[in-house]
């Protein structure tokens, strides 16, 4: 019989959560043994991926002693990145997403054995180099879309920053760990090992991809060719819908005017020289993915907010500030911290940039929202390159950096302010 007493015992609250759980990482997504599974996945291959972009510029310097080479390198990977990226997006939205992760993960784990090959036949190439690189990044390029516009099947939307996070931190850690991983195993097995770590860890990939559900175009969606016209489709849809435009801009505000990592070798080697070049570059190249990596960790306090744009112009606000705090400082050590809060903020924009994509973006227009995505984040910290490198040798680089810090926070804000639909938009 139902009394009083027992609907009161339903009613009473049960043991509150443990208080660090209000701060530590939301961890929410990976009861989803489908996304448990794609992450558990990243988790190798953000490791390996890195002993790749390690080895890659290594052994072309290790055949040419030239950087410009190293240079020509990195833009020989980035236009098929940038071509595929675009393209892929539109593949994405037309065919079973995990179809298309499957068959571009093997592509790239065979692009890893095939530097493997050439390296360890000592085929020093910087010609065969180059076309594996473009190669290889094509293949990412057709990747990234899938993988990210997959999520928001595999977890509800509530939990759609709280999976972002954990796939964010993954990667920053990757990258952190990587190249120390990769700079202690080089003298120890030799480089061409390292790609081969690669192509195995790219073998774990592919199985958790094997073991996801199919992802096909949601019904009643429009079957359609992956064209030029799917392409610009998708830009139309960006320019008809603000906050997702003002989400991408918002990125490219932060990493085009305040990314100073162009500059991190002239300020090791004047600025911070009394404390050791060597150490001060790697502090410094170290610092915002460290930063990112915290962030992440301690996403808990943040992840579980539903102003998401709010959260995105704070963060980018909070990077410039950041920025502009490491330019004006004059201590080595007051500029990592000021880096590493540059990173915690990089995160949360992460996190809440992404969480919008694939919550404001409907299922049939993601794969084209995330290659654009892809684009942006792996076009703007380079354009970054070259507007700070120019900056840094017309007025000096801390000038160039907290001049880039005080630009971001301007922008942002004066953004922010003529076009309200970002700051209204929450979940």
């Amino acid at each position: 019989m139902d009394t009083s007493e027992n609907r009161a015992e339903e009613r009473e609250p049960g043991p509150k959560k443990p208080r660090r759980r209000r701060w530590a990482m939301d961890t929410r997504p990976l009861r989803r043994p489908a996304y448990r599974r794609l992450w558990s996945s990243t988790i190798v291959t953000a490791v390996g991926s890195q002993l790749t972009a390690v080895a890659v510029p290594k052994q072309i310097y290790d055949i040419t002693g030239s950087s410009a080479w190293v240079g020509a390198a990195s833009l020989a990977g980035l236009v098929p990145l940038i071509v595929f990226a675009l393209w892929g997006g539109a593949v994405a939205d037309a065919m079973d997403r995990r179809k298309l992760l499957l068959i571009t993960n093997s592509g790239i784990a065979v692009t890893s054995l095939l530097f493997w090959l050439q390296a360890f036949a000592g085929l020093a190439s910087v010609t065969a180099l180059m076309l594996l690189l473009a190669v290889q990044q094509a293949f990412w390029g057709l990747n990234a879309p899938a993988r990210n516009a997959s999520i928001a099947r595999l977890v509800p939307e509530d939990e759609l920053p709280a999976a972002a996070a954990l796939g964010s931190t993954v990667m920053q850690t990757g990258q952190v760990a990587g190249p120390l991983l990769a700079g202690a195993l080089i003298p120890v097995i030799g480089l061409p090992e390292l790609y081969l770590i690669d192509a195995l860890a790219l073998c774990v990939t592919v199985w958790a991809v094997y073991r996801l559900p199919s992802l096909p175009p949601l019904a009643g969606t429009a079957v359609r060719r992956a064209g030029v016209k799917e392409i610009a489709a998708g830009f139309r849809y960006i320019s008809g819908h603000a906050v997702l435009l003002l989400s991408f801009l918002a990125d490219i505000i932060a990493m085009v005017l305040g990314m100073p990592r162009a500059l991190f070798p002239q300020l090791a080697s004047q600025t911070y020289a009394p404390y050791g070049e060597g150490l001060a570059l790697g502090l410094l190249f170290a610092a915002i993915p460290v930063g990112a990596v915290l962030g992440g960790l301690l996403s808990g306090t943040f992840s579980r907010a539903r102003r998401h744009g709010l959260m995105v112009i704070g963060a980018v606000v909070a990077w410039g500030v950041a920025i502009t705090g490491f330019g004006l400082s004059r201590s080595l050590w007051v500029a990592v911290a000021f880096l590493a809060l540059a990173g915690v903020a990089d995160m949360v924009s992460m996190v809440f940039r992404g969480a919008i994509l694939l919550s404001a973006a409907t299922d049939e227009m993601r794969g084209r929202m995330q290659g654009v995505f892809t684009v942006v984040v792996a076009g703007g910290p380079r354009l970054a390159d070259v507007l700070h490198g120019t900056a840094g040798s017309a007025f000096g680089p801390r000038t160039a950096v907290a001049g880039g810090g005080l630009l971001v926070v301007v922008v942002m804000l004066v953004l922010a302010a003529a076009v309200p639909a970002l700051r209204r938009y929450r979940v």
